[in-house]
């Protein structure tokens, strides 16, 4: 029997022992950072999950199989190997079948978290409506997976180069619950609150787990989104990342080779350039944050099971 999908006997344990996990991507170690920062990054999220008394799983496929725990060595390689394929809900199934190296976004890591049985999943920034969906109709699988497999996702937002209305009102549509961690709007990953207002607001880890319960109790399949603003030290203004990204958006529209998945990656890297790397010391500073308030909430669900 071809193996597929593989749980690291420890995480697998601490599971059904009903022990707080907390699944991690791994795009962002082979696409979000340069090396060796990525591997750095990587290392002091699992550390930050153990810290706060849960177990951190990383996920990645690895020679086709898909794996939830990463061992050191495999993080190492994610964060230096060149043929890493970027993987989401459209393309897990080629990667593996192919015994390709694929690196997990959010809607295959949410895959992933669901069924190895995890809570919580903790990201940087989920995808969403691309500007101008209209014309190519862009919009990320985050959204699709976001309705499909049910768990904690604790972000900061969408990422600012989106169209976060348009996001909010899909994410309505595909009945997603979006709670404010702390907060009563909605962040916008560099920028700490957006206009529009999330439908909770939670100030402990006990109350969004408590939200979380309450979805699964009614039968409701969809994730709950917790979303976390930056920390305010390492936030930006709606102007500044708008001036930077109108910058980027125009490099971007001259080169028609950078399409699909490589849009975003691409955009991030001209955002850290024009902002003389400030975007990228508040994706490092939300995304730490984001870990530590994600490992709370897994303790809290374990403690409340």
């Amino acid at each position: 029997m071809i193996q597929t999908f593989q749980i690291r006997d420890d995480i697998n344990d601490a599971i059904q022992r009903g022990k707080p996990v907390v699944t991690l991507e791994s795009t962002i170690i082979s696409f979000g950072l340069p090396h060796p920062q990525n591997l750095e990054v990587a290392r002091e999220c699992e550390e930050i999950v153990r810290e706060e008394g849960a177990l951190p799983a990383t996920v990645g496929i690895v020679d086709g199989v898909m794996k939830v725990g990463l061992s050191e060595q495999e993080i190492e390689s994610f964060a230096t190997r060149k043929d890493i394929v970027k993987t989401n809900l459209g393309n897990i199934s080629p990667v593996c079948a192919s015994w390709k190296w694929g690196a997990t976004t959010v809607s295959s890591t949410l895959f992933a978290t669901v069924k190895a049985g995890a809570g919580v999943f903790v990201t940087g920034g989920i995808g969403g409506v691309h500007k101008g969906f209209g014309d190519h109709f862009d919009i990320s699988s985050d959204l699709t997976a976001l309705k499909e497999f049910g768990a904690v996702v604790v972000c900061a937002g969408v990422k600012s180069l989106l169209d976060v209305p348009a996001t909010l009102e899909h994410l309505e549509t595909l009945g997603i619950p979006v709670v404010g961690y702390g907060t009563d709007f909605f962040p916008v990953f560099y920028i700490p609150k957006s206009a529009r207002e999330v439908d909770r607001r939670v100030d402990t880890p006990q109350e969004a787990a408590l939200v979380f319960r309450v979805q699964k109790r009614l039968g409701l399949a969809s994730s709950v989104l917790v979303t976390a603003p930056v920390p305010a030290a390492d936030a930006l203004t709606r102007e500044e990342v708008s001036r930077a990204l109108e910058k980027a958006e125009k490099v971007l529209s001259e080169r028609s080779d950078i399409r699909g998945r490589d849009v975003t990656p691409f955009l991030l890297r001209l955002l850290s350039d024009y902002t003389g790397g400030r975007t990228l010391k508040a994706n490092l500073s939300l995304v730490r944050n984001n870990v530590r308030i994600g490992a709370r909430i897994a303790c809290s669900l374990a403690e409340s099971s």
